[in-house]
């Protein structure tokens, strides 16, 4: 690693102090203590894009899937610059943790149910989640993780994505999470993009229109290929490099030039280090532009969104009348956190067949 990547030696540790563990650095703690709780686990029955009621195919991508993929992007290019990869995939691995159910269509509706009382943003879950909600330690809530680490989740931004930083006193992230950043836009996009072609509700016309789509389809040859989902996945894996491929030189260019030597350095530029070209960049602007025309507001995703109204605000209703009927561990967050905010931590934390489970009356 550089001297610019976040280490052991310069990293502010936790808040709760504990004694080094025997074979595993701290932030490979870090990413071990996200794999194994239980919002990481929950990401699985959370959507991507497509839930329940959109065709029969089962190889959309989850929430989880969505995370694992971030994660080899944020590492690679972590490794090829010289920073944490460890705490890249840590973030990478924990920075949808606060996702609601039925993904932003849910969080926008959880926003909505909360406008009064504090609103919802799935950063600042995330924050709830490592640092209070989940409870596997005996002495203290959360999961205690190192400064570095929360400062990277409180601080991811995207297209929909908002930082909850406020409580952090750096203007920016680490490198390692500025990585995972751009690790997750590229993602998104790139499988979105994949999934929104398999389920037919982007076709070919349409891919032939998006430059990015253009540029790859000409490096991979496409006409060779005479099995539809071959061409699409190339297509995905080829945006994906080439964006990669940008990233790492545009910022390494970047380091080089600012003279960036530790990660001080770094906090204190608002303008992100770790960033696209300007034509990549513009590729990709179009592409998410392109998705939410196209995909994310196509009329059978919305169909679903009017239902998903409908599901959570009555959950709301239902347990803000009945706090009961929540489990006992969220019952006990009722008196220092109030009753809306204790029904929408619960509410989130639902995988969508959970949801729909407890709305059926089954659970």
């Amino acid at each position: 690693m550089f001297s610019y990547a976040v280490t052991e030696k310069n990293s502010r540790g936790r808040r709760y102090a504990e004694p080094a563990h025997s074979y595993r650095n701290a932030f490979e703690r870090d990413r071990d203590r996200i794999i194994h709780c239980s919002a990481f686990r929950r990401l699985e029955g959370k959507c991507q894009v497509f839930t329940l009621g959109i065709g029969t195919n089962d190889h959309y991508r989850s929430r989880l899937t969505h995370s694992i993929e971030v994660s080899q992007i944020g590492r690679t290019i972590a490794k090829t610059l010289g920073a944490n990869e460890t705490l890249t995939e840590a973030i990478c691995l924990g920075h949808d943790l606060g996702h609601s159910p039925f993904g932003h269509t849910g969080e926008n509706i959880l926003n909505d149910l909360m406008a009064d009382f504090g609103g919802f943003e799935h950063n600042q879950q995330t924050l709830r989640i490592v640092e209070l909600l989940e409870h596997p330690y005996p002495t203290f809530s959360g999961l205690n993780l190192v400064y570095e680490t929360r400062l990277g989740l409180a601080k991811h931004k995207s297209k929909y994505d908002i930082p909850a930083g406020e409580a952090f006193e750096e203007l920016n992230s680490s490198l390692e999470g500025q990585i995972a950043d751009i690790a997750d836009r590229i993602a998104y996009n790139c499988h979105d993009l994949e999934d929104g072609i398999r389920a037919g509700l982007i076709n070919d016309e349409q891919i032939s229109e998006l430059p990015i789509c253009r540029e790859a389809l000409e490096k991979i040859d496409a006409g060779k290929f005479n099995a539809a989902f071959i061409r699409n996945d190339r297509i995905s894996k080829t945006i994906i490099d080439m964006l990669v491929s940008d990233c790492i030189d545009v910022s390494r260019a970047v380091i080089a030039s600012e003279n960036i030597k530790n990660p001080e350095d770094v906090y204190c530029r608002s303008e992100n280090i770790v960033r696209l070209s300007g034509p990549a960049q513009q590729r990709l602007c179009q592409t998410e532009n392109f998705l939410l025309k196209n995909l994310y507001l196509h009329s059978d995703l919305q169909k679903i969104a009017e239902d998903v109204t409908g599901w959570l605000g009555t959950l709301f209703d239902k347990f803000c009348a009945s706090p009961e009927l929540m489990p006992e561990y969220y019952q006990t967050f009722i008196e220092k956190q109030s009753l809306q905010r204790t029904v929408c931590d619960y509410i989130s934390g639902m995988t969508d067949r959970f949801c729909l489970a407890v709305l059926k009356g089954s659970k």
